[in-house]
C-alpha cells in the first residue's frame, strides 16, 4: 500500500472528501466506551481527525510515511504511527495499545489492502468485549445528482481506468458485500450491513475535481504504462461541462458502504 500512494499521497490528502459527522455518530453510538479508538490505514488522517472529537483518544496507523506527513498536528489526543505492513501482534500492544484496550477500531477506503485474517485476528486482541469494527468505504462520485453532463465525463473517466486499479478494488466497487467480516451485528441492524444513506459531500471546482481524478492510484499506474486518462480535450470537455466559470463550485457526493459489527 505505501508504494501504491507514494506517488499521490498530496493529491490524496488535499481532494479526498470528509467523511460526515452523522456517520462518526452512528459508529460511536454503538460503542461500549469512547476510551480509545484505533484509525487503521489512516492514510491523511480524516477519519481520525473526526474520531478525536468523540474519543478520548485515538491512535491511527498507516505503512506510507508520504501519507502520514499530510496527516493534521494539531490533535493533541491524537497519535499517528508508521508500523510496517506485517507487524507481530506483541509490537502491535506495545507501539498501538494493550490488549483488550481499544473500544472501536475504523478502517476508511482501506479495508480491501489488508490481510483480513491477520487483521481480524489483531482486531480480536485489541477489542473491549463488545467493542466495535467497522470498515467503510465509498463506491464512487455523483455530480450534479448523477444526470448532468460533467457526470457523463467522469463516468468515461472511471469506465477507461478499469484496466489500471488493482484486483482489489473489486471489493471497493461492490460496497464490501463481499467482504468475508466475522462480527456480530450491532443495535438496530439485521446483519453486519452494508449500512447505507450515509455519503461524504465535497464543493469542488472542476479543478479540484480534476485533482481528485489524479489521486486515483489507477491514474498513477495507467500514467506508468503511458496512457493519460485525462487528456487535453477530456480537461476541456469536463471544464465546459461544470460550468461556465473556473470557480464554478459543485456539490460532488459519494455513498458510503459500511459494514459494522461488535466482538
Amino acid at each position: 500500500m505505501a508504494n501504491l500512494f507514494r506517488k499521490q499521497a498530496q493529491n490524496y490528502a488535499a481532494s479526498r472528501p470528509s467523511y460526515p459527522p452523522e456517520l462518526f455518530r452512528y459508529i460511536a453510538s454503538k460503542c461500549p466506551g469512547r476510551r480509545l479508538a484505533w484509525d487503521v490505514g489512516t492514510g491523511s488522517g480524516q477519519a481520525a481527525a473526526a474520531l478525536s472529537s468523540i474519543f478520548n483518544s485515538v491512535a491511527a496507523t498507516d505503512v506510507s510515511p508520504e501519507q502520514l506527513s499530510h496527516t493534521p498536528s494539531q490533535i493533541p489526543n491524537t497519535r499517528f504511527i508508521l508500523t510496517p505492513p506485517s507487524l507481530p501482534l506483541a509490537d502491535l500492544h506495545r507501539i498501538v495499545a494493550p490488549p483488550a484496550s481499544v473500544d472501536l477500531i475504523t478502517v476508511a477506503q482501506a479495508l480491501h489492502w489488508l490481510d483480513l485474517p491477520a487483521f481480524y485476528a489483531q482486531a480480536r486482541s485489541m477489542l473491549v468485549p463488545g467493542g466495535v469494527m467497522a470498515a467503510w468505504c465509498y463506491t464512487g462520485a455523483v455530480i450534479g445528482g448523477g444526470r448532468s453532463r460533467a457526470d457523463e465525463i467522469y463516468r468515461q473517466i472511471y469506465a477507461e481506468s478499469g484496466p489500471y486499479w488493482a484486483d482489489e478494488r473489486r471489493l471497493v466497487e461492490e460496497g464490501y458485500v463481499g467482504v468475508e467480516f466475522p462480527f456480530r451485528p450491532v443495535e438496530g441492524e439485521e446483519g453486519t450491513g452494508p449500512v447505507v444513506g450515509f455519503a461524504a459531500e465535497r464543493e469542488m471546482t472542476a479543478v479540484d475535481f480534476l485533482e481528485y481524478v489524479r489521486s486515483w492510484s489507477a491514474y498513477q499506474t495507467a500514467r506508468e504504462k503511458g496512457v493519460e486518462l485525462l487528456t487535453e480535450e477530456i480537461v476541456e470537455e469536463l471544464g465546459k461541462a461544470w460550468g461556465d466559470d473556473e470557480e464554478a463550485i459543485r456539490t460532488v457526493r459519494f455513498p458510503i458502504s459500511l459494514r459494522i459489527g461488535r466482538v
